[in-house]
């Protein structure tokens, strides 16, 4: 082949996956930015929450819960009706 078909070929091939990567590379480097923030954010909240329970006499449940179910007695089993079975078959 020529040296034409052959950077035609590469261009045909390479062309697509360049053009892609250079617009996907910008945007995981942005993601990774953002994922970063959110991860401040989500430790800073964490932190005033951490702090604000230790400002209070000790841990208290949550007031809007709701009851606890009764108890139910467990349900008895019922067993099935047992048959005897013969201890020996009969010849045929």
């Amino acid at each position: 082949m020529s040296t034409t078909a052959d950077l035609v070929t590469a261009a045909v091939l390479f062309g697509p996956g360049t053009a892609l990567a250079a617009a996907v590379l910008p945007s995981i480097r942005r993601s990774r930015i953002d994922s970063a923030a959110v991860h401040l954010v989500l430790a800073e909240s964490a932190a005033a929450r951490a702090a604000a329970a230790l400002e209070q006499d000790g841990p208290t449940p949550p007031t809007d819960r709701e009851p606890a179910p009764e108890t139910a007695p467990a349900p008895t089993a019922r067993l099935a009706t047992v048959l005897p079975f013969p201890a020996a078959r009969r010849a045929a």
